[in-house]
Formats: C-alpha cells, sequence, structure tokens
C-alpha cells in the first residue's frame, strides 16, 4: 500500500472508532437519564403509597395500636421521602459524583420503605378484620386506593432496576471504561426494599 492509501485507511478507522464512541457515549448518557427519570417516578409513587398509609392510619377504622403503628411508619417514609425529593431537585437526576442515582441517604429511605410495608401487612393480617374493613364504604375505598399505590410502586421499582441493569451494563464495556466515557456520574444503584403487599390489597387487583 502506498502512503497516501494508508493515510486514507488511518483516517477511516480514526472516523470509525470516533463515531463508535460518540454512539457509546450518547448511549450511555440516555440510559443515565432514564435511571434518573425512573428514580423520580419511583419517589413519586413511594409518596403516594406512603399518603395512601396514612390517610387509612387517620382514618379511625383500624385498631389504634395499628393506627399509631401504620401512622408512624407512614409519616417516617414521608419525611425521608421528602428530603430525597428536594436534594434530587438541587443536584439534578442524579447525576451527582458525590450524590448516587436517585437522592440521598438510600440506607435510611430503604429502609423506611420496607419498615412501612412490613408494619401494614401486620395490621391487615387478620382476614376478619379487613373483612369488617372493606364493609364500611369509606374503608373498601382506602384499601382499594392503597392497593393501587402499592401495585404502582412495584411496577416502578421493577422498571427502574432494569434501567439501573441496563446502564451498569454498558458502563462495563471496555471502550467506556477505558476512555471513562461515563465521565462523573455515580454508579446506578437498583432500590432493594420489601415492598411484598398484604394479601388483603392483592385480593383487590
Amino acid at each position: 500500500m502506498t502512503w497516501s492509501e494508508i493515510t486514507v485507511v488511518a483516517a477511516a478507522l480514526l472516523l470509525l472508532l470516533g463515531w463508535a464512541v460518540w454512539v457509546m457515549a450518547s448511549r450511555l448518557d440516555r440510559l443515565h437519564r432514564k435511571v434518573g427519570s425512573s428514580r423520580a417516578v419511583l419517589d413519586n409513587q413511594l409518596v403516594r403509597r406512603a399518603s395512601a398509609a396514612a390517610e387509612l392510619a387517620a382514618s379511625g377504622l383500624l385498631d389504634p395500636a395499628s393506627s399509631v403503628l401504620v401512622g408512624e411508619a407512614a409519616w417516617q417514609a414521608l419525611v425521608v421521602g421528602a428530603g430525597d425529593q428536594e436534594l434530587g431537585e438541587v443536584n439534578g437526576p442524579g447525576l451527582d459524583p458525590d450524590v448516587p442515582l436517585g437522592g440521598v441517604d438510600h440506607v435510611s429511605r430503604d429502609l423506611a420503605e420496607s419498615e412501612l410495608s412490613a408494619t401494614v401487612r401486620a395490621a391487615l393480617a387478620d382476614p376478619e378484620e379487613v373483612a369488617a374493613l372493606r364493609a364500611e364504604p369509606y374503608g373498601a375505598e382506602l384499601l382499594t386506593a392503597l392497593g393501587a399505590a402499592w401495585y404502582r410502586v412495584q411496577l416502578a421499582r421493577r422498571f427502574h432496576n432494569e434501567a439501573v441493569a441496563q446502564a451498569r451494563r454498558v458502563r462495563r464495556k471496555t471502550l467506556v471504561r477505558v476512555l471513562r466515557l461515563q465521565g462523573h456520574a455515580a454508579l446506578p444503584a437498583t432500590v432493594e426494599i420489601d415492598d411484598d403487599a398484604p394479601e388483603a390489597l392483592t385480593q383487590l387487583r
């Protein structure tokens, strides 16, 4: 090959490599934004679930002990969730290098949401009490609202974790790691909480 041919081939290879890098970087950026968006949706659904649980606790239809426990668990989830959302608004969609994707203290947020799940399951564990609650017009409405919010949380968490898995797979690619195409974006984190719904709510679907 002549020098001119070698130059053309080298230029073509550089262009091809540049195009591949641009495609990979663009894909990774879209995935990071998808993770941020899916986490925001999940956060909103978690707040709605906690609000529905708090409304049930304040209705006076549960026994006093359950009302207090569910109310406290729901309030804690709302307080932690509010702090999570406020920090997310300041830092953008979870791309601050010092803040994990999705917000602030994942441990306390996840624990609060898991505690709410366990508390509501315990409060709705007695079939006779649940039947009496359903017999109340307002009670049936509250259970339906809580069941719908809970189901949306499960779906949102599933979609978010799938988005995180996609982003992590791309970040493990050699080209991404060598050229550090992820920039300063934090490693996306899945949300691992106890979101198993009470049997009384799953029967309403």
